[in-house]
């Protein structure tokens, strides 16, 4: 019997900027992710003390994205951006993952230096952001995904739609 070899699947990291993302569509991120290939790294970057990013625990736990902790040393400056990028080089060079291509969720500009320094690394760069983020990391990207184009989950069209009968059902009683 002849060994048949399977085509080996790309190897994805998923860093999110917590800051500067919607926890909301984070699940048809990671769906439209592993359309790339198979995503082995997972992580969210942010101040997890603070409030705004109350929205991300849930979010975090349910598609085990793994946190990490950002403090913010100084107000109104971009420690969070800092530490995905250094964390998204020491992943380049880690020889553990030996990766293919990095999914960066932001639509913040400031990453448009890490899209191209992972890009000389030749490894495909997937963008994942609003439509309002700058033209220089959409360019910076071999593919941005706008996500203002996703489509609800049909999970979630179909709590909707439960929820929108269940009100209805209570304005005609009244």
């Amino acid at each position: 019997m002849k060994n048949v070899q399977q085509p080996q699947q790309a190897k994805l990291a998923v860093l999110i900027d917590a800051d500067n993302a919607q926890p909301t569509k984070i699940e048809e991120i990671l769906v439209e992710a592993a359309k790339h290939g198979k995503v082995i790294v997972k992580r969210a970057y942010g101040d997890w003390t603070k409030p705004n990013l109350k929205t991300w625990q849930k979010i975090v736990s349910q598609f085990a994205i793994e946190k990490i902790q950002q403090v913010a040393y100084t107000p109104r400056k971009n420690a969070t951006d800092m530490a995905m990028t250094i964390d998204a080089i020491d992943l380049l060079y880690s020889k553990s993952n030996e990766l293919d291509g990095v999914c960066l969720v932001s639509s913040d500009s400031d990453f448009t230096p890490l899209a191209i320094r992972i890009h000389k690394s030749r490894l495909s760069v997937y963008g994942f952001g609003e439509q309002k983020t700058p033209q220089a990391f959409v360019a910076a990207c071999d593919q941005f995904i706008c996500t203002e184009n996703f489509q609800p989950a049909p999970a979630k069209k179909a709590k909707k739609a439960k929820k929108a009968k269940k009100a209805k059902k209570k304005h005609d009683a009244t």
